[in-house]
């Protein structure tokens, strides 16, 4: 109550426009993203994804915008009315140019962080960088907000970034072997020689299914349920047999051999309706798959080849 006494009358309009006018913004605020929420929801196509996306992205960073509406309605009115002093109304002008830094830089992180959220379902590359994708870009958009708010304030920003360099290559100079792993990690990612779920086997001689890609090792789940945690930096160079590519059926060769009389073309006929009705009949084999013949050896007594069957791995 002291408070309102000691405004002057300009001054409590002005508060009151000020005060009017953010609670119409939030109300507005909330109306437009409920309602634009409701109905991205009940839709499901690439537009709606996007939408949704934005809705995200906007709730915490419009909040920050009342926010420096306000500060920059308070700052137009004590201006007008001369309630602060010079010095006081520039550190209010400052801050009110931090906080839109600050908003951009929280939309743009929000924007990204909710994009790699929604859309890492749908694509088996971003889902195994999600958290790693994540927590890069909002370390490199923190410490970009950092230096826009210094810069902002008036504070010299050149001396900060010469020392971060420096203690940069000191970092990656102590952290090589991990560094090493974590883009390893992101090559395997990317070249996909394997995916989670997978049967493989390293040059090492370890087998077993890949459970896990994770920024600094891959888990391996071997037969005996025994975990195998390899650096992704031995897995990367590395040799590796892949067994689920490019298939996860197996193919299942068998030899024969005919006598030099027999009729090949006739060989050939019966072979395939017998490896047909095998595929059919056994609980293995793959119905779709259409097998095949080759003649490839004249031996002693024989002429031998090879019929290509494929079989369920189990």
């Amino acid at each position: 109550m002291e408070f309102i006494d000691v405004l002057t009358r300009n001054q409590s309009m002005i508060a009151g426009g000020c005060l009017a006018i953010i609670v119409i913004l939030y109300i507005a605020k909330r109306l437009f993203l409920v309602r634009l929420r409701a109905q991205m929801q009940q839709q499901d196509s690439e537009h709606s994804h996007f939408y949704q996306v934005l809705i995200l992205a906007l709730n915490a960073p419009l909040n920050l915008t009342i926010l420096t509406i306000l500060l920059w309605l308070i700052r137009y009115g004590v201006t007008i009315t001369g309630a602060l002093a010079k010095e006081d109304t520039e550190i209010l002008g400052h801050v009110i140019q931090a906080m839109v830094i600050i908003t951009l830089i929280l939309f743009v992180e929000r924007w990204i962080t909710y994009a790699i959220k929604v859309y890492a379902s749908r694509s088996p590359l971003l889902n195994n960088t999600r958290s790693i994708a994540s927590g890069a870009i909002r370390a490199l958009l923190i410490g970009l907000c950092v230096l826009l708010v210094l810069g902002s304030l008036g504070i010299s920003v050149t001396p900060l970034i010469a020392s971060l360099g420096i203690t940069s290559l000191a970092v990656a100079l102590a952290l090589q072997p991990t560094l090493e792993n974590f883009f390893s990690g992101v090559q395997i990612i990317i070249d996909k020689p394997f995916r989670i779920g997978d049967f493989i086997e390293l040059e090492s001689g370890e087998q077993g299914f890949v459970d896990k890609i994770g920024w600094r090792s891959t888990w391996i789940k071997m037969l005996p349920n025994n975990i195998v945690i390899v650096p992704n930096g031995k897995v990367s160079q590395s040799k590796i047999i892949n067994y689920y590519y490019p298939e996860k059926e197996l193919s299942v060769p068998v030899e024969v051999g005919v006598h030099y009389n027999s009729d090949l073309e006739f060989v050939e006929k019966v072979t395939l309706e017998v490896a047909n009705q095998v595929l059919l009949e056994h609980e293995w084999g793959v119905e779709s798959y259409d097998p095949f013949v080759v003649f490839h050896t004249f031996d002693n007594s024989s002429i031998n080849f090879t019929v290509m069957l494929e079989a369920v791995d189990l």
